[in-house]
């Protein structure tokens, strides 16, 4: 008789669970700090991509199976198993990443920015050799993939820019970098030659509508961020939100000054900014002066024992950078994040004096040195890669378009968010104009909530979306129009910013813990829905009073 099989466990479906999705998304891989992976593009044919779903149904069932776990690391992990084998397969299914061009031009480019960036790989060179000479064929797979098939206009045009920015990091950024090598010039030419064949396919191409409809965008507000809510009640909630945040900043923008309104007094802060060499060291400045707050004011233990430098965006990657999805701040690959993480400082452009209104002081205070630095993301990353989940540790990885795995977005985004106004309860941090700009930052989340609801359950169209951020919420056009087309490529990733804040409120109310003990705790999790953690978290509470 043979052996009777050994039970699975937690780990064998995390471990057959990351190999699945490095397969087929070996750009994360690099992200995440997974080696093995590192020379290899993704594989886009239909063959490959029913593997990946057929192989996803087997992780699913697996993890479904598994027994009640002890532990609360083996629960998030077997939780996030069953959720990610559920949310990537039916994306697969009826978004599939082979029929959207944005993507194509997104894991090129990125395919080759994850080996240049600090903290490489070890053979990044090798395996950006590789890479370069794969490239071309990924991209023309990418044409026959596309051919005649009906694609949204706006995401045609934001592969248009991405395959034009890649040519440029291949033809001028590229040979700046340390890891060329005059071997890698003819690759780096076809590869561009690739680029531009890509773009130009893509024009005349048939239009549809980019709503994934209401029933996917339940779906994924269920499975992937524990969401007990229908789409029309979290429209409900969000237009609720988005009315009372705009009222709110009424009446303080009445009693701050009732000769101007909201607006007018926040184009002030514009021009309060930092000379322009001083512009890096201001970041630095008061991202330090961020994580000092808060511990001097009880608020949350910040991450200090992890460095994080602030240094102007490189020359090789200066070129190419508007057009990318390239971030201010990255998540530090979790399997090997070293001892500190790069920021980088964009440089001005032509115009220093709209370069100097958009450095304001308070947009440095708020997005870069709290949102992105200091408490927000910074601290959030480095407490995940402690996590006892395995997934939990790297589903917040930033990657080529977004994040590795989309249940972790709610606790991500919804803690950055919260950041923001926690650092409003260390008295004196934000002046009273500051503050002002944090009422219009909720009025902000409430308003790209909406529209990602309406947008995805076909209430509006994508220029409908459009124009409510221009005439409602204030964003200027290039903005309005590249947040929209973003929002409609992914669903269910905007709701998830002001969802996952209220539901980080909500559970502070509701907790007998400390301001410190809650958030570092909450934390503590990693990176996973809020409703989960928050349950973890009452359970850990209600085991410390038993």
């Amino acid at each position: 008789m043979s052996a009777p099989e050994a039970p699975d466990s937690v780990q064998a479906v995390v471990d057959d669970l990351l190999t699945a999705h490095a397969n087929a998304n070996p750009v994360d891989a690099t992200f995440m700090g997974l080696g093995g992976w590192d020379g290899r593009l993704p594989p886009s044919t239909q063959d490959a991509l029913d593997a990946y779903r057929l192989t996803l149904g087997r992780l699913e069932a697996r993890a479904v199976a598994l027994p009640a776990a002890n532990s609360a690391a083996d629960r998030l992990d077997a939780r996030l198993a069953v959720a990610i084998t559920r949310v990537n397969a039916r994306l697969a299914l009826e978004r599939p990443n082979r029929l959207n061009p944005a993507w194509y031009t997104g894991e090129a480019a990125f395919s080759l920015i994850s080996l240049l960036l600090p903290n490489p790989p070890a053979g990044a060179a090798e395996a950006l050799a590789a890479r370069l000479g794969r490239l071309p064929e990924f991209l023309n797979a990418g044409r026959l993939a596309l051919d005649a098939q009906a694609t949204p206009g706006g995401w045609s045009a934001r592969a248009r820019a991405e395959a034009a920015a890649l040519a440029a990091l291949l033809e001028r950024g590229l040979p700046r970098h340390p890891l060329w090598t005059p071997e890698m010039a003819e690759p780096a030419a076809a590869a561009a030659r690739a680029a531009r064949a890509f773009a130009e396919s893509l024009k005349g191409l048939p239009e549809r509508d980019p709503a994934c409809g209401p029933e996917t965008l339940e779906f994924l507000m269920r499975e992937a961020h524990g969401l007990d809510l229908t789409p029309r009640e979290a429209e409900a909630l969000a237009l609720e939100g988005f009315s009372g945040a705009l009222a709110g900043l009424q009446a303080r923008a009445r009693a701050l000054d009732p000769d101007r309104d909201w607006r007018e007094q926040l184009a002030q802060l514009e021009g309060l900014h930092p000379d322009l060499d001083d512009v890096p060291a201001v970041y630095a400045h008061w991202h330090q002066e961020a994580e000092r707050r808060a511990a001097q004011a009880d608020l949350v233990t910040p991450a200090e024992d992890y460095g994080l430098s602030f240094e102007p965006l490189p020359d090789w990657a200066r070129e190419a950078a508007p057009d990318l999805y390239f971030l201010f701040y990255r998540s530090p690959p979790a399997e090997r994040p070293g001892t500190g993480g790069v920021y980088w400082v964009f440089p001005p452009g032509g115009d220093a004096q709209a370069y100097l209104r958009a450095q304001n002081t308070a947009g440095i205070k708020l997005i870069h040195a709290v949102h992105h630095g200091s408490i927000g993301h910074h601290t959030q990353n480095a407490r995940a890669r402690a996590a006892g989940s395995r997934l939990a540790r790297l589903a917040g990885t930033d990657c080529a378009s977004g994040i590795a795995f989309l249940p972790g977005g709610s606790l991500i985004e919804g803690w950055a968010c919260y950041a923001e106004d926690l650092m409003a309860e260390a008295q004196g941090f934000y002046t009273p104009l500051e503050e002002l700009q944090l009422l219009y930052f909720e009025l902000r989340n409430a308003a790209t909530c909406l529209a990602d609801i309406r947008l995805h359950s076909g209430v509006w169209s994508l220029a409908e979306m459009e124009r409510f951020y221009t005439n409602e919420v204030g964003f200027p056009q290039a903005r309005a129009r590249s947040e929209s087309i973003r929002n409609s490529i992914y669903p269910a990733t905007r709701l998830m910013y002001w969802l996952g804040t209220r539901a980080i409120v909500a559970g502070r109310r509701a907790s007998r813990l400390s301001a410190r003990e809650y958030h570092d705790r909450l934390l503590s999790y990693g990176s996973l829905p809020v409703p989960w953690a928050l349950e973890e978290l009452r359970r850990s509470e209600g085991e410390h009073h038993a």
